[in-house]
């Protein structure tokens, strides 16, 4: 179950530990023997004879939660510009942080970097560091911006994983200046990748977009693209490259 409070999700489960009671709508799947008990204390006397008598309507049963994990997929402009080795290490160290702090939960961390024609998945979504950082040993920069398919890209990879893990939280970070250049179709690049985000949107994705736009003047277009996700929006230059997993979790996702 993916909640949009940013808290660790949790859903109701027959299998999970005890969290709390209440009264059946049915059959009990599982009493709660001492709620039970303080339901009927209260009783006693008015019931009178010996022993503690319990009546149907003291039943309580268990409320179980189970733990459930989480997906984060960066998406990182990784185009022609000065700013993209920053961008880009800025991702990896943010991408091994979450794996370490993902080690002993069912989370899960994956990066698509995109530049000249494609995006790329460079780290599959995966609870391995080992895989991470071999995977990121060579990210090439440089050459034009296809944020169109960078986000079709994590939409593809969403799709996978919502199939895989139905339960758990989705979301996404793209670190851009929201500047595409190349499109998919006929449409212009900020069209395209704005109907794409919608899409991102409407299967549940949460999302931060961190703007790399460095001009006196700003376009806006990161802007455009953070509303169309329904997301969090912020400057990467107000962040320090060390507190993305603080921008993350002041985000909610």
């Amino acid at each position: 179950m993916r909640d949009n409070s940013g808290r660790r999700s949790e859903s109701e489960s027959d299998q999970g530990r005890y969290v709390a009671s209440r009264r059946p709508t049915g059959r009990p799947k599982s009493i709660a023997v001492d709620a039970t008990i303080r339901a009927a204390a209260p009783h006693q006397i008015a019931r009178g004879g010996e022993g503690f008598k319990v009546d149907e309507s003291d039943i309580m049963e268990k409320v179980r939660e189970d733990k459930v994990g989480s997906t984060t997929i960066f998406v990182v402009d990784a185009s022609g510009s000065m700013g993209a080795r920053k961008r880009m290490s800025a991702a990896k160290g943010a991408v091994l942080s979450l794996l370490i702090d993902a080690y002993q939960k069912r989370d899960r961390v994956g990066l698509i970097s995109f530049r000249g024609n494609s995006a790329t998945v460079l780290v599959p979504p995966t609870n391995s560091i080992d895989l991470a950082k071999k995977n990121m040993d060579v990210m090439p920069t440089g050459g034009k911006t296809p944020l169109s398919d960078a986000l079709m890209t994590a939409f593809r990879t969403f799709e996978k994983e919502i199939k895989q893990h139905p339960r758990d939280r989705m979301s996404m970070i793209l670190i851009s200046d929201g500047k595409g250049n190349v499109s998919m179709s006929s449409m212009r690049p900020l069209e395209e990748a704005v109907m794409i985000a919608g899409e991102l949107k409407s299967i549940n994705v949460s999302s931060l977009v961190l703007d790399t736009e460095e001009s006196a003047v700003s376009l806006g277009f990161a802007r455009k693209i953070s509303d169309a996700l329904g997301g969090r929006y912020m400057r990467l230059s107000d962040i320090e490259s060390s507190s993305i997993l603080d921008a993350k979790k002041g985000a909610g996702l």
